[in-house]
């Protein structure tokens, strides 16, 4: 028996696969890259003007998703960045500027939907 036999399929014989979210009040992922290569920044099609030599790149990630509005404002707020992605269906945000107005910005959010908005946090990763 091939494993493929066992995976749930539509009556074409097409695989079938089910997604879920689980409802919750949570950031998934906080991560700071210091001084990423350019070919990061062009292939997340994010503005190329960037001075590459003195940037970072901040991802997060959260549930529910529309979360990444608010943590899209707080970002802008904390810090001059530049909001490079945000996205309300799957809760991405990924912002950029120079490392130390990234990794402030991502700590405000961080620390705004954990103390204020009771969201459970992951650690906020860096590299």
């Amino acid at each position: 028996m091939d494993i493929k036999d066992l995976l749930p399929q539509d009556a074409e014989g097409r695989l079938r696969i089910i997604q879920e979210l689980v409802p919750g009040k949570q950031i998934t992922l906080a991560h700071v890259i210091g001084g990423p290569r350019p070919i990061v920044y062009k292939k997340l099609g994010l503005n190329p003007e960037v001075d590459f030599a003195n940037s970072a790149i901040g991802i997060l990630n959260m549930s529910p998703p529309e979360s990444a509005v608010i943590a899209s404002d707080i970002s802008i707020k904390a810090g001059d960045v530049y909001l490079g992605f945000v996205d309300r269906f799957s809760g991405t945000l990924i912002i950029t500027g120079r490392l130390s107005e990234v990794d402030t910005a991502i700590n405000e959010i961080v620390t705004y939907f954990r103390d204020d908005l009771g969201y459970a946090v992951c650690d906020i990763t860096r590299r």
